[in-house]
């Protein structure tokens, strides 16, 4: 056998040395990620008792890699409606956070003498949490499934998104021009263009691909398509201008759209455990002992302000947004940190030449310290909230149950004016971004070939003809975004918003009218340049044309369902509530989750009353779906079988005690989760009035689930949330039920129960 390449050596070393060193943490009871770094250091060429590898530049493609699998693996368990279920908390917590560690970094940077383009990138380094690192640490310590755990993540994903426009915005200032704000502005609505684009035909075709050649998809050629629809969409990110990482990350939140997204998930895991050690064992040989000899001071106090400031400003961040104290102290303890983008942004500033060369070696130590302190941190939360929590006045009870919490919420005729606006505002957006992908790539590639067979105006007119065509299903939808009915319409215009309403609605129906025939003069006027005022005309009459047929809104109608039953799928199949219920449970600290049951789980073959999964976890089980069947509000007597997906709800800390209780020998096994039968459990809320039979009696004396079948999942009496009660609990006046079950089951709950004096709002 001939030489073995010095990768197939490297990769040999960097293994055998993870393995025993990640054992060894293992043994300890630390996070693996931290074994990776140790073992990172152990065989660069700085610690010379072991050998070191040969060609780090080999290394550094694998971790590269590594990011792209780790990012991949992200989308698919934090999908955009994820996000946007913490959206306000997302963006107001993100734009808090960075805005201070920029500033601080900045006049850090002052206070040691550097140089004021120094200062400007430092503060841009300080401001990236690291995704990587929190993503592993996450796993390794069983927090995902927490609530803070998703706001943390959308945070790093809009830091993410926010580095790529800060790159731009560096880069002009370091080349000494000066900075417009268009080119800024430029930059947003490109990205929030390609994303849009890819989210919105992503969804639109990639699950209907996979459900057409569902019966050929074996584990091992879905892993392949998997891996060819994440590495092809990284091109397509880089091709356009934007970072690998992110490509990964759409592509994963689009699979996390579809019923085989679990199953993906599972096969891509061991690929993303391969490469995503290779990435932090390259993260620990970058440790170079003689910076920080050198460098030291520099470091301890970068690192204190990363610590200390990250911290400070995404606690208070979260608090701002109207989370609870405990919420956001997990989640400022999980971001004490800096990551991958400060090293990209470091490289940046050295390629300008703006930088010295001493700031990446410090940059990438601070991330080395933090990388390995983040751990810690996290377990550090739960103290500094006890201690917080006492020391908090009680007239400042706000900060702990979190004032975006403690409103009750009504639906009313106000919020469904909202949602009409949100609606045709939405709408608008979606087929505007469509109908500029059409123009961008006909322009692009249409357009060569039609103008190269056909010469002269014949090639034009067939160009126009054909992209006006193309357009013409969207250009019908956004006309038609937000048609209601003229009673619907004079619903929404009632009481002391009249004059309000009506502005809105005059100013949305204006925005659409000029799109339409906007769009057809952009085709139109590049191509005929000096007929504008005919070619304004023309393009007037064309949308009216186009509104008024029919088989063009029967095009976008069909489109429109298809997209739904492609977003919805997985959401019907795989959760009991909407998406807007478990964002109000949430907000109340409960969490829903569906957990499967293993098969050598040592829970299989016993009733609920033998597990009695209520006393020892504290959560609530609202139901057990069994192959096809759905049992809801199971009863005491309901045995558990191998395979079974158990619906529960209950805080964090429940949760994460019933995921251990049920897989104490056995790992999820998601192999069954692609037939999964359509279900829907119905969450009301009842307010316990003053003439309510309910006040001064026991949850056991009203028999309220042998009675109506619904469960109480929560009580919350004087804005405090009680999730462990038992069946002698006394209703209070005023009191709030938390009630899950069907929807039928629940309207029998008030004719049963004679609720004549309690109000209902329904979620």
């Amino acid at each position: 056998m001939g030489h073995l390449p010095p990768l197939v050596n490297d990769l040999a070393l960097i293994l055998i040395v993870a393995g025993i060193v990640t054992l060894l943490f293992k043994w300890l009871r630390q996070p693996v990620v931290l074994g990776y770094i140790v073992a990172g250091f152990l065989i660069s060429p700085h610690f010379i008792v072991l050998p070191s590898i040969i060609d780090a530049g080999n290394i550094s493609v694998w971790a590269d890699i590594g990011v792209i699998f780790l990012l991949f693996a992200l989308g698919l368990e934090f999908s955009f409606k994820k996000l946007l279920a913490n959206g306000s908390t997302v963006m107001i917590a993100t734009s808090i956070t960075m805005g201070c560690m920029i500033f601080v970094g900045y006049f850090i940077g002052v206070a040691m003498g550097w140089t004021q383009m120094e200062c400007i990138f430092l503060g841009g380094m300080l401001s990236m949490s690291s995704t990587m690192i929190i993503i592993k640490a996450f796993d390794d310590m069983g927090l995902k499934k927490h609530k803070f755990a998703g706001i943390v993540f959308g945070m790093l994903i809009v830091e993410d998104l926010a580095a790529i426009l800060m790159m731009v915005l560096l880069s002009t200032i370091a080349v000494g021009r000066d900075f417009e704000g268009m080119e800024l502005v430029e930059q947003v609505l490109k990205l929030i263009f390609f994303v849009l684009i890819w989210f919105v035909i992503g969804i639109y075709l990639i699950p209907t691909l996979l459900n057409k050649v569902k019966k050929l998809l074996s584990d091992e050629t879905l892993m392949i398509v998997s891996v060819g629809l994440c590495l092809g969409m990284v091109l397509f990110a880089n091709a356009v201008g934007f970072s690998a990482a992110l490509g990964a990350f759409i592509m994963g939140s689009i699979l996390a759209e579809t019923v085989q997204h679990k199953k993906i998930e599972h096969l891509i895991e061991p690929l993303k455990n391969l490469f995503g050690a290779v990435f932090f064992v390259s993260v620990g040989m970058l440790i170079v002992p003689d910076v920080i000899v050198e460098h030291w001071i520099p470091i301890v106090i970068i690192t204190a302000v990363v610590m200390v400031g990250n911290v400070i400003f995404a606690t208070g961040g979260i608090v701002a947004s109207g989370e609870s104290l405990k919420v956001a102290v997990y989640s400022g303890f999980s971001l004490a940190q800096i990551g991958e983008f400060s090293f990209i942004i470091a490289t940046l500033g050295m390629q300008l030449g703006v930088i010295s060369d001493f700031m990446y070696p410090i940059i990438v130590t601070v991330s080395v310290i933090t990388t390995f302190t983040t751990p810690f941190f996290i377990k550090t939360a739960g103290p500094a909230y006890n201690f917080l929590e006492k020391k908090i006045p009680p007239k400042w009870n706000k900060i702990i149950v979190g004032y975006g919490n403690s409103e009750f919420k009504q639906i009313g005729v106000e919020s469904e004016w909202k949602k009409y606006v949100n609606s045709m505002l939405t709408s608008i957006t979606i087929y505007s971004a469509v109908t500029i992908a059409i123009l961008i790539v006909a322009r692009n590639f249409l357009y060569p070939i039609i103008t190269e067979e056909f010469a002269g105006i014949l090639g034009l007119v067939t160009y126009s003809v054909i992209t006006i065509l193309a357009m013409s299903p969207f250009i019908n939808a956004i006309m038609r975004a937000g048609s209601h009915s003229p009673s619907e319409i004079r619903q929404f215009l009632r009481g002391n918003t009249l004059s309000k309403h009506k502005l809105v609605l005059l100013l949305l129906s204006l925005l659409k009218t000029i799109i339409s025939p906007l769009f057809i003069v952009i085709v139109l006027v590049p191509v005929f340049p000096d007929y504008i005022p005919l070619l304004v005309v023309i393009s007037i009459v064309l949308a009216i044309i186009i509104v008024l047929i029919q088989g063009f809104r029967d095009q976008t109608q069909k489109m429109e369902l298809h997209f739904k039953a492609n977003l919805t799928d997985k959401e019907e199949d795989h959760k009991s509530v909407t998406l807007k219920v478990q964002d109000d449970l949430r907000k109340k600290s409960i969490h829903i989750e569906r957990i499967t049951v293993p098969q050598n789980s040592k829970t299989v073959g016993k009733t609920l009353a033998e597990l009695n999964f209520r006393k020892y976890t504290g959560i609530s089980i609202v139901s057990i779906i069994r192959g096809n069947a759905i049992l809801n509000i199971p009863d005491r007597y309901t045995r558990i079988y191998p395979f079974d997906k158990i619906v529960i709800v209950g805080s964090d800390e429940e949760v994460q005690k019933f995921v251990e209780m049920l897989h104490t020998s056995a790992k999820i096994n998601n192999e069954h989760d692609d037939e999964v039968a359509s279900y829907r459990v119905e969450v009301y809320q009842y307010v316990i009035a003053e003439n309510s039979p309910l006040i001064h009696h026991t949850i056991v004396e009203m028999n309220i689930q042998k009675k109506t079948a619904c469960l109480i999942t929560g009580i919350e009496r004087k804005g405090e949330m009680i999730t462990k009660f038992n069946a002698s609990f006394v209703f209070e006046m005023n009191d709030i039920l938390w009630l899950a079950g069907e929807k039928q089951k629940l309207e029998h709950f008030e004719a049963a129960l004679l609720l004549e004096g309690t109000k209902t709002y329904r979620y």
